[in-house]
């Protein structure tokens, strides 16, 4: 629809005072139209961002205020809005006149109501809350940051020591299992530091012999070895001025380890086959999912190359262990899935709560491809317990067949978070995780997730501030 669309001529008025009324309990108020493009926002919004940038919004996509993993093309609330569902709590990132700040960011479709002085372009509303002091602390709400989602206390502690990072050039070493994402943290890492502007290149250290590696790092003249036909320059060179990525970094050799040592401590290095020093401008992040430590005590990994590496270490806790992050991953990486296949999809109860008690081995990697998975083979809009891999289905039965069994006193090792549809732990944080699930099962209804629990909606309320979970 036209953006020059008349409006109706209360419309100003009206707005103004529905804006003042969030404002005045701390809120700002977005009217986006189908293309998700902004067309209102109330007045509060130049106390967030700033008067000059408040007035340039209007016109603009919603992806540019809060990024395009909660409104890109697969966004997880774009998507979700779509689909006529309220999201609720979401966190993301603004760019404000003292630097990034987080605020919590609530969406909901809207049906005009004939006769109304709305805007009848309004598609679409969204509420923003400045989160006060510490962004990450006290929340069960998912925050996006950087292409990750996680509600999470040890994930949104990475969150943080990133942002914490922003102003540092200090190395880092990124440990966790495979398939925890240690990219993407370093990916982040280097999107909130000063070398942003800069190249961020990866090399893989376990996936070329040493000698090959040796050139991939440093580049080559012509004629140091066999096939070296002509000047080369390495991954140090690509990445100068910006971050350079070294993965799998317990699988070098002991020759490499001492090259890298050198370029650590001098910050220079050589091509392969040249005697001429170059500086070596990037700023290090490296990664493995090997036990270090115990490699030095082995002697198969440098000491001292692995304190000049493990400046900040940051390490990614499994899947397994930070199991309250499975619901809001799973719709993000279901969102980002389906993108990539030109589909809008959501995730019915029972397939949600399936992925839930699970151990996940291959962590965020294998819950991804669970996902791919789904859509490949889901002939409709809505991924059920059917679509999931069979090895899914069957772990989660097995997760279920359990807790079933250790409720009624079975000689079985009950799993760690129970399925929606289980006796409520005796534990607290059994407890907890459960009342997560069935939230999330029942996207965030209450009286639904009340019935599922097998409590009134008032205990559940009761129970919900009990465990701070908004």
């Amino acid at each position: 629809m036209d953006k020059d669309f008349p409006l109706h001529p209360h419309f100003p008025v009206f707005f103004a005072a529905l804006g003042a009324a969030f404002g005045a309990i701390g809120r700002v108020l977005v009217c986006l139209d189908e293309e998700f493009d902004i067309l209102h926002c109330s007045h509060p919004t130049a106390d967030l961002v700033g008067e000059e940038a408040a007035e340039a919004l209007p016109g603009q996509a919603i992806a540019g205020l809060l990024g395009e993993e909660l409104f890109g093309p697969s966004g997880t609330m774009r998507l979700a809005l779509l689909r006529g569902e309220r999201q609720e709590g979401w966190r993301a990132t603004v760019d404000t006149p003292d630097g990034r700040r987080q605020v919590s960011v609530t969406g909901a479709p809207l049906d005009i109501v004939p006769e109304s002085p709305c805007d009848p372009r309004v598609r679409y509303l969204v509420v923003m809350r400045p989160v006060e002091k510490d962004p990450f602390a006290g929340t069960s709400a998912p925050t996006v940051f950087e292409g990750m989602v996680a509600r999470s206390p040890e994930m949104l502690r990475i969150f943080e020591l990133i942002e914490t990072l922003e102003g540092s050039d200090a190395t880092i070493l990124v440990t966790g299992e495979s398939g925890t994402g240690k990219e993407v943290v370093a990916r982040a890492i280097h999107a909130r530091s000063g070398r942003r502007d800069g190249p961020f290149v990866a090399v893989n250290c376990g996936a070329l012999p040493d000698q090959l590696l040796q050139s991939e790092l440093f580049g080559h003249v012509r004629g140091a070895f066999t096939g070296a036909v002509r000047d080369r320059g390495g991954r140090f060179e690509l990445a100068g001025g910006g971050t350079l990525f070294l993965d799998e970094i317990g699988d070098t050799s002991p020759q490499l380890q001492i090259e890298l040592l050198r370029v650590m401590q001098e910050r220079t290095y050589e091509r392969v086959g040249e005697s001429r020093s170059r500086k070596a401008d990037v700023r290090i992040v490296a990664a493995t999912n090997r036990n270090l430590a115990r490699l030095v005590e082995q002697g198969d990994f440098r000491e001292d190359l692995y304190y000049r590496l493990r400046v900040v270490p940051v390490e990614i806790p499994p899947l397994r262990d930070r199991r309250e992050d499975i619901a809001p991953l799973a719709l993000h990486l279901l969102a980002r899935v389906g993108g990539r296949h030109g589909r809008q999809l959501r995730l019915f109860p029972d397939a949600l709560r399936a992925l839930l008690p699970l151990d996940w081995p291959g962590n965020v990697r294998q819950l991804e491809n669970a996902l791919e998975y789904a859509v490949a083979v889901c002939r409709g809009t809505t991924l059920h317990l059917g679509d999931l891999p069979p090895e899914v289905r069957a772990e989660a039965r097995a997760a279920a067949d359990g807790e079933r069994l250790a409720t009624l006193g079975g000689p079985v090792e009950p799993a760690r978070v129970a399925p929606v549809g289980a006796p409520i732990p005796a534990t607290e944080e059994g407890e907890r995780a459960r009342i997560l699930a069935a939230l999330e099962g029942a996207r965030w209804r209450r009286e639904e997730a009340a019935r599922t629990l097998g409590i009134s909606r008032t205990t559940l309320w009761r129970k919900m501030r009990e465990y701070g979970i908004r």
